[in-house]
């Protein structure tokens, strides 16, 4: 089967073409599709044929052949309203079904309008979700949207900034703000024919939702996995709040001043007998961490020398395999003096270069590296992650130096303080190091360096006093976890596992007003935090009936009352002040599972790739801590919307294309209204798993796709006017081999549309789709059957046979495209009343039938010699005999033409001659213009129990008939006389 439809993909001699050409109408009339010489394609033209008009039984349908402009976005509209878009979900979940998808939406944030990377995520999850409805199941999605954090605070605030306004009056700018956003999402979501229950929809900054999240928070506290301490954190001095690792943006043209420095070695390794006056060389890009260094860090398995400049006396203590890189930077020759492992440099003890009576150690580290520097690092435990883990293991104080502004405290002395650490702070202490002789080398150093995605400020590393998940205590269930997890792609796989590995630890609090506070009250003279499972639950039923405000708007009385203290053994109420900091938002929806889903696990969560290191990391740490599992069974991560050259989106490059103009057109007449079918169909026919690119080119060829799809549609509804099949149709077993051949190429088609949803790859569905429609409808079946459509009598067998196929291709089309493009769809079915909307393609194993195939296919390769024999030529105007010795194929042939000789045969229909003549051997009286050819068919019986090579020959004549003045066909003796056929048809007209 496969190698004779791979020869339907070339465009036949004989015309076809469907998707190819556009289909004339007349008064809502088709006059034939493509080119071929079935019937009465030209039933309107030519005098001696324009008398037999009436008694031809072309296509009508009202169906419109093409929408465009404002009738196109009123048809849309107007569909989405009589056919109840709106209600279609609350009643698909209210109907009975044995099983339910769950697909759970990542929530959008809401802090801006509807853009195309919002399209390219809710109609990839619409696709899904209408698909699984269709074949039957009960679909469990529910939107929401993510409304606290910075963004929306600072977009809220505006020139106006915080000065001056309490929490609460942040925060109620902060929710209109959010609350404008939404409702400019929700609608374009919903224009887009997005299915859900819009008046049902979930919102972070709802007091249910909080509720559920802080039961979240205090299972997780319970359980020893939240903890606050005071350690480096990334700190946005422009947001003046820490940062989550999810929240930073890295800049790959940041530029620091690095330098290279000495602290001078006063007290020698015992295992050393080193000479006086060596200085250990470190390097460094932040020099303002030099004041708060507390240890020079070594590699204790690698090699070091110390080494004599030849342009003065300095001896510097380096790695030995970064000697010569020094040398070249240098620009100086560097002579070994002497030689050995790190381990032996244990004990050593250098002077701080700027801190006269400071000491500091040599220590060892695993994170030291010999890719750039000198193989020493300089150690600031305040400012540096692998620092600080080097001061808790060789308890070393963590003193910080930088304030919440990122400005330098008194604690870095007289000439530092107030500076900024990050510009004039940085100045300074280079200044400092020149004028005590400790600064070797200053260079500039382009590098990658993390910045605050909200204002696109460079972060500082500090320690602060935070709340914390431990998430290396998570790691190991998590990766367990995702080990039964299907990722799709599955390279995505690796990403995740890379994600987990980089968080050590996860800090949850922020220090803002627009957030979900976090419920925990501190001692005022102590300091100690005062959280447990009492205080929480009570906090978590004041929210979830008032909402988070009432934790600025309520007396602390009432939020730490007697009965609450008494369990908690705490002191009097006055002895205690509410928290001030708010929980990180990636926590506010990494909770989401708990608050909105049903069941335990959801199918499916689909997010761009940015979520690997956001929702779907924050959401597995926090099911996984409370649960012990993930709380997807899968996860599809899709690429990002890009321009059409491939670029990102940016305003100031001007590339950025708006859905909205998308559907109903902009100024640019390159941007014509499309409307939301062709959004959807762009969606569906990108590959999501890359960079999913869009533009005026994508979107006609979209445009285009859909136009030749609705001609296809056209035909077949024209071809059905008046169809009943519950009285007209034919069984299986009494219609035609080609049209029951057909409903076989259907089955199979509907059994790969099915698995490419299934697999999230639409894709797939279209490139499937138009090959069908292509290959096996318009090139190949619609040339075949236009004569018995258009000329056989109207209730004939052979009519009805070919109708009953086209009703169940229209269906199984029509089902197909359903979840890509659910507007034309619905307007299908407007005009094929009758049908049930609801339900997936139906298939029948009936129709795969005992060698129709290979009689079908065994006539194709039959038919595909006798036309190359014929190339540019009119088939109707020859005559074919094929001649077959006795066997398998002849007794196929003969199923599909009894008589040896026949002008309206199946055989003759398929092979669309004059007429065909089945013999077991050629005539020897040939004419000599005959044009003789030969070839083989294998037939493949039962699974290869019965294998046939069978050889064929066919001789081709041009035909001595004249042509039928109704029907076109060469099968008359002269031109003023109908065949047979039509001369039944039109004396039963009259």
């Amino acid at each position: 089967a496969g190698e004779t439809l791979a020869r339907w993909g070339r465009r036949p001699p004989w015309g076809g073409g469907l998707l190819r050409r556009a289909v004339s109408f007349t008064s809502s009339r088709c006059h034939g599709v493509g080119s071929g010489e079935g019937g009465a394609r030209h039933a309107d033209s030519g005098s001696a044929q324009g008398g037999y008009r009436d008694t031809v039984l072309l296509p009508h349908t009202e169906f419109p052949m093409k929408l465009s402009g404002q009738k196109l976005l009123d048809r849309e509209v107007e569909i989405q309203q009589k056919c109840g878009f709106a209600e279609l979900y609350s009643w698909q979940r209210e109907r009975k079904s044995k099983k339910e998808f769950c697909l759970h939406d990542g929530p959008p944030y809401a802090n801006g309008d509807p853009h195309v990377g919002h399209a390219l995520n809710k109609i990839l999850k619409d696709i899904r979700n209408r698909f699984e409805m269709l074949r039957g199941r009960q679909v469990h999605y529910i939107p929401g949207w993510d409304c606290h954090g910075l963004p929306i605070e600072l977009k809220a605030l505006g020139e106006v900034g915080t000065s001056g306004l309490s929490p609460l009056q942040i925060r109620q700018k902060a929710r209109e703000f959010a609350e404008g956003a939404i409702a400019r999402q929700k609608a374009a979501f919903q224009r887009w024919g997005v299915m859900a229950d819009w008046d049902q929809c979930y919102y972070t900054y709802d007091g249910a939702y909080e509720a559920a999240q802080l039961k979240v928070f205090q299972e997780m506290f319970s359980k020893g996995i939240i903890y606050q301490d005071y350690k480096p954190v990334f700190w946005s001095p422009s947001s003046r709040t820490a940062l989550a690792e999810a929240e930073l943006e890295y800049n790959t043209e940041h530029v620091s001043r690095a330098i290279y420095a000495t602290f001078p070695l006063v007290k020698p390794p015992p295992k050393i007998a080193a000479e006086k006056g060596v200085s250990v060389l470190v390097w460094t890009t932040q020099p303002w961490t030099i004041p708060a260094n507390q240890a020079v860090c070594y590699m204790p398995n690698a090699q070091y020398s110390v080494v004599k400049r030849a342009d003065n006396t300095q001896l510097l203590l380096v790695a030995t395999e970064r000697t010569a890189s020094m040398a070249a930077l240098l620009g100086t020759q560097l002579e070994s003096v002497g030689t050995f492992t790190g381990s032996q440099l244990e004990g050593g003890i250098c002077k701080h270069p700027t801190l006269p009576d400071k000491d500091v150690p040599l220590l060892p580290a695993n994170h030291v590296t010999m890719d750039k520097g000198t193989g020493l690092v300089h150690t600031a435990p305040a400012h540096g992650m692998e620092d600080y883990s080097v001061a808790s293991h060789f308890k070393l104080s963590v003193e910080c130096m930088v304030d919440e502004d990122g400005k330098f405290t008194e604690l870095a002395g007289p000439e530092l303080q107030s500076l900024s650490v990050m510009a004039e702070g940085t100045d300074k202490v280079i200044s400092m190091l020149k004028e005590c002789g400790a600064l070797v080398k200053e260079e500039q150093c382009v590098h990658s360096y993390p910045y605050d995605w909200r204002t696109k400020q460079p972060v500082v590393i500090r320690p602060s006093k935070q709340w914390f998940i431990n998430t290396a205590s998570l790691k190991d269930k998590a990766k367990e976890a995702l080990q039964k997890v299907r990722v799709l792609p599955e390279s995505a796989r690796g990403s995740l596992l890379a994600m987990l590995d980089r968080r050590t630890y996860w800090c949850i609090s922020r220090q803002r007003s627009w957030g979900v506070p976090i419920p925990v009250f501190y001692h005022r003279e102590t300091g100690e935090p005062l959280i447990n499972k009492h205080t929480v639950s009570h906090i978590a039923n004041l929210f979830k009936e008032k909402g988070s405000d009432c934790w600025w708007e309520l007396p602390i009385e009432t939020l730490l009352p007697p009965d609450v203290l008494k369990k908690s053994k705490a002191g009097p109420v006055a002895d205690y002040v509410r928290g001030e900091d708010v929980l990180d938002i990636w926590f506010d929806s990494g909770a989401s599972w708990a608050a909105v889903l049903q069941d335990p696990r959801a199918d499916a969560y689909v997010e761009g790739k940015d979520q690997i290191g956001g929702w779907f990391q924050s959401s597995l740490f926090t099911s996984v801590a409370v649960r012990n599992k993930a709380p997807y069974k899968s996860l599809v991560v899709h690429g990002f919307a890009v321009s059409e050259n491939g670029d990102k989106m940016s305003k100031s490059l001007g590339n950025v294309v708006d859905p909205d103009v998308v559907i109903n057109g902009g100024q640019d007449p390159i941007m014509p209204a499309y409307g939301a079918d062709v959004l959807r169909w762009w969606v569906a026919e990108s590959n999501i798993f890359s960079e999913v690119q869009i533009g005026p080119t994508v979107l006609n060829l979209a445009r285009d796709n859909i136009g030749k799809l609705r001609s296809i549609l056209k035909f077949l509804l024209g071809n059905l006017q008046g169809f009943d099949p519950r009285v007209q149709a034919v069984d299986p077993k009494q219609m035609h081999y080609i049209d029951q051949y057909m409903l076989h190429l259907l089955r199979e088609f509907s059994i790969k549309v099915t698995d490419a949803y299934s697999e999230f790859d639409a894709g797939r569905v279209i490139r499937t789709l138009q090959a069908f429609l292509t290959r096996d409808l318009s090139s190949f079946y619609f040339s075949i059957i236009k004569d018995r459509l258009y000329c056989e009598p109207e209730d004939s067998l052979g009519r009805r046979s070919c109708q009953t196929a086209l009703e169940e291709i229209l269906d199984g089309v029509t089902r197909a495209i359903a979840p890509i493009l659910p507007h034309l769809a619905e307007e299908v079915y407007l005009h094929a009343p009758g049908h049930d909307r609801i339900g997936w393609i139906k298939s029948s194993s009936v129709w795969r039938r005992p060698g129709l195939e290979e009689a079908v296919e065994g006539a194709c390769a039959i038919r595909d010699l006798f036309l190359s024999s014929i190339p540019g030529k009119h088939a109707a105007q020859y005559d074919l005999t094929i001649a077959i010795e006795p066997g398998l194929l002849f007794e196929l042939m003969e199923s599909l033409q009894e008589e040896p000789t026949s002008t309206s045969s199946q055989l003759a229909e398929l092979m669309m001659a004059a007429r065909v003549s089945l013999v077991s051997e050629l005539p020897c009286d040939l004419p000599p213009d005959t044009l003789l050819n030969h070839g083989t068919f294998l037939i493949n019986l039962e699974g290869g129990v019965i294998r046939e090579d069978s050889a064929y020959s066919i001789a081709v004549v041009p035909t001595s008939a004249a042509r039928c003045p109704r029907c076109r066909r060469y099968t008359v003796q002269s031109a003023d006389c109908l065949c047979p056929r039509c001369k039944t048809v039109v004396s039963q007209a009259h």
